[in-house]
């Protein structure tokens, strides 16, 4: 694991350190190609520096969001973004991670992208990559 994701990880309290390392553990086994640290200070994943999934600590349990995912077509994804195409899930317990789950959202990740990379280029507008 990134070292400056562990430190992120380290200085939350203990449930959600377990939530949160086993979300790494996952979104590392699955996205071999990508580059992972901490972004507007939180865990973010990148592939070809487009950012693609992160998570975050907030008051109702640790987020994961990913930048694409309100076209996934996924159910439990249900916290939309309203101004760009992300989509979420909240966790307040590591039996709460559905691996199988998790698993197909990070392939979805890889085949489903918008271009946040270039947004302020393109003056907030989205393009889609894949």
């Amino acid at each position: 694991m990134n070292q400056e994701i562990k430190n992120y990880n380290e200085k939350l309290d203990a449930a959600d350190i377990e939530i949160c390392n086993e979300l790494a553990t996952i979104i590392n086994a699955e996205l071999t190609n990508a580059e992972s640290k901490i972004w507007h200070a939180h865990p973010v994943w990148f592939l070809d520096g487009n950012p693609i999934v992160g998570y975050s600590k907030q008051k109702k349990g640790v987020r994961l969001m990913f930048w694409s995912g309100a076209d996934f077509e996924e159910a439990n994804l249900n916290v939309k973004g309203v101004k760009f195409k992300d989509a979420s899930i909240f966790y307040n317990n590591v039996s709460e991670i559905e691996k199988s789950d998790l698993k197909r959202w990070l392939m979805k990740a890889i085949a489903i992208q918008w271009d946040y990379k270039n947004i302020v280029k393109r003056k907030g507008q989205l393009e889609r990559l894949k």
